[in-house]
């Protein structure tokens, strides 16, 4: 059953031998090296081979995802103060 609100510590270590955290550490690692991407991709090439993937029933949903740093700016933004003002950092 899926559910939201799953932490990593809520990954039930007897089940796969392994804690939440290792796990999460091994995403982190494997995602820096580009393997979990290209891993998705392999698992996705044989599901469509195998006739197990039907497109027509998926659906994503990125609304709950938060972005952490910003994401792209669609150009400057406006000054809030008069131009020419210093700096009182």
């Amino acid at each position: 059953m899926l559910r939201t609100g799953v932490t990593w510590a809520d990954v039930p270590t007897e089940a796969i031998g392994r804690s939440g955290v290792t796990c999460w550490r091994r995403l982190r690692d494997w995602t820096e090296a580009g393997v979990r991407p290209r891993l998705h991709e392999i698992l996705l090439a044989e599901l469509r081979k195998a006739g197990l993937l039907d497109m027509e029933d998926a659906a994503v949903d990125g609304s709950p995802v938060r972005a952490l740093t910003g994401g792209l700016t669609p150009g400057l933004r406006p000054s809030t103060e008069a131009a020419g003002t210093a700096s009182t950092i």
